[in-house]
Formats: C-alpha cells, sequence, structure tokens
C-alpha cells in the first residue's frame, strides 16, 4: 500500500495478484513496437486489477515475467509514471497509484466541472454525424453492460463515447485539460464498474444523457451528467474507502 491511499476492494473484478506477478503480457510480431506492446499490456493489467493498487512493480519480476529488457521495462514505467498510473515511493520503487478519497473526490469534482461544459458544447456545436455517432457509442455501451461484458471493453466503449462527445463539443481546451488527467480518470471509471451492478446503471445513466443531448435540452442534459458522476463517485468513493 502506498502512502497515497488504500486500495480499492476488487475481488469481484479480478483474482489478487500475487506480489510483482500477473497473467503476464503476450508479445507478438504485430506492427505495434515492442515498447507499446508492454506498455499497453502494464496499463490494461493495472485499469484490470490483475496489478492491484498500491502493488510494487518489480523491474526484474517484469523482465523475467514478459521477457523484454530493463530498457523496455524502465521506459514503460516512466510512461504509466508520467500517465499517473504508477508513483514512485521511497524504498519501493515502482508502485501503482492508489488514490485516496480525497484525491478521487478532487478528480470526480474536475470531472464533474469539465464533462457537463463539454456537453453543453456539444449541444451548442456538434453536427447531425456527430449525434449519430454519440447515438451508436452509447447503443453499444447499453448492449455491453447489459450483456455483461468484461470491464476491459466496458471501458473501451467509454472511452469512444467520450471521444464522440469531444469531438462534437469542438473544445480544443477542455480536451487538454482532459487528456492530463485521463488515466487516473480511466482508473476511477475501472474502480466504479468494478462494483456489483454498476455496470447496467451507467449505461442507462448514460443512455439518459444522449436523450437529453438529442433533445437539445442543455439544462436536462448537465444536469444528467453530474448525476452521473455523482453517483459514479458514490460507488467509487465506497470502494476506496472500504
Amino acid at each position: 500500500m502506498t502512502a497515497a491511499g488504500s486500495a480499492p476492494d476488487v475481488s469481484a473484478a479480478a483474482p489478487e495478484a500475487e506480489a510483482g506477478i500477473f497473467s503476464g503480457i503476450r508479445i507478438g510480431r504485430v506492427a505495434a513496437p515492442l515498447r507499446e506492446q508492454v506498455l499497453d499490456g502494464l496499463r490494461n493489467a493495472i485499469l484490470g486489477f490483475e496489478l492491484q493498487p498500491g502493488q510494487r512493480l518489480v523491474e526484474r519480476e517484469l523482465i523475467e515475467q514478459i521477457g523484454v529488457s530493463r530498457a523496455t521495462i524502465r521506459e514503460a514505467l516512466r510512461e504509466l509514471t508520467a500517465e499517473g498510473l504508477v508513483v514512485t515511493v521511497p524504498q519501493k520503487g515502482a508502485v501503482v497509484y492508489a488514490p485516496s478519497p480525497d484525491e478521487a473526490r478532487d478528480l470526480y469534482a474536475v470531472r464533474a466541472a469539465l464533462e457537463a461544459l463539454t456537453v453543453r458544447r456539444f449541444i451548442e456545436r456538434a453536427s447531425p454525424a456527430h449525434y449519430d455517432r454519440l447515438r451508436a457509442a452509447v447503443a453499444q455501451l447499453v448492449a455491453e453492460a447489459s450483456g455483461g461484458a468484461e470491464m476491459r471493453q466496458l471501458l473501451r466503449t467509454k472511452d469512444l463515447f467520450y471521444q464522440e462527445l469531444l469531438s462534437g463539443a469542438a473544445s480544443p481546451t477542455v480536451e487538454q485539460i482532459l487528456g492530463g488527467v485521463q488515466a487516473r480518470v480511466r482508473l476511477l471509471r475501472a474502480t466504479s464498474l468494478s462494483q456489483p451492478g454498476r455496470a447496467p446503471k451507467m449505461a442507462e445513466e448514460m443512455r439518459a444523457l444522449v436523450d437529453a443531448i438529442t433533445a437539445r435540452d442543455v439544462e436536462l442534459a448537465t444536469r444528467l451528467c453530474i448525476e452521473h458522476l455523482e453517483h459514479a463517485a458514490a460507488t467509487g468513493l465506497a470502494a476506496l474507502e472500504s
């Protein structure tokens, strides 16, 4: 456990990983550079709670398990540190980021303000094609949540939803600010979605939000956006504080 805070209860999401061990990364002959494959694999392991919040990331163990060089592991850990998913703790080294409840509350507050503004700008600026893609993204999200899709897939689809929302909002300023906290925001999403029953409720909240956006009801859409994040915060904070 880090000084950053308590780790969430994620027993429903994935088995607890042994110290320094997880299911591994498949390195194949694909177009992506080796470094990118390792980085994506570690990132997914963190967001999927195979690597638990507060868990040490021991270079030697990662090198042995993944089968890559120390330089590649260090590059990946540096990038994850820049994203906010890994922190360096004195006497421990690299550790999976474990947000404290206070840090999480601040991140949820930042998200609520920025995403409510994004919704307003989308309604003001989006083209019909943007609306079509947003509706398609939320329909996919609802289908996956009701069908019991795994959390990583839900995270990918929710990322797609927000990409479409930001695209239609056409606000580089908001997109840049959100990009600076995106990894930690995704970790909070994963924490919330890992709790029993949260995924279907999340999808229904998002569908109601898109209905309000489609109706161009700014007041209702911003209210539903904030309520969605309040529900996510309540679920995520309960997990962190447990």
